[in-house]
């Protein structure tokens, strides 16, 4: 038996325009479902939003999103959750880096840490907070 994880993203009205900017940063393709094609529309204004969305790459990246319906309660909270991506280059990372870095709050500037050759954190325009970094082997005590 094989189970996966993924990362599932709540927003109110930009669960489409984060998941398309997320699929050009990491090369991945999107899928979403409307309201209006799951025949769920509670309120005609919300229609077009994403009921289910995610973008995934071939190279292993996904991601998931849906927009809050507005007759829900959402408070997306303060750094309730990190989205934690960890490559195996720093030309990789660079380069994920460079695409989430448009529009965004650095948080921890993108370089060399004690733990890793290179980390990085930073909030995105959509409110999401990423961790970056490139993957090492931890040595067991």
């Amino acid at each position: 038996m094989t189970v996966s994880t993924t990362t599932h993203l709540n927003f109110r009205g930009d669960a489409r325009a984060a998941l398309e900017h997320y699929a050009a940063v990491f090369g991945a393709t999107v899928t979403a479902v409307t309201y209006r094609d799951a025949g769920a529309v509670g309120d005609a204004a919300e229609a077009d939003q994403v009921m289910w969305g995610q973008a995934v790459s071939d190279a292993g990246f996904a991601v998931m999103a849906y927009d809050v319906p507005g007759r829900l309660e959402h408070d997306p909270g303060r750094n309730a959750v990190f989205v934690s991506v960890r490559g195996d280059s720093a030309e990789e990372i660079r380069g994920y880096w460079a695409g989430l870095a448009e529009g965004a709050t650095v948080v921890q500037p993108l370089a060399p840490a004690g733990w890793a050759p290179l980390y990085g954190m930073l909030t995105d325009r959509f409110g999401v907070t990423w961790v970056l970094d490139v993957a090492v082997p931890y040595p067991a005590p």
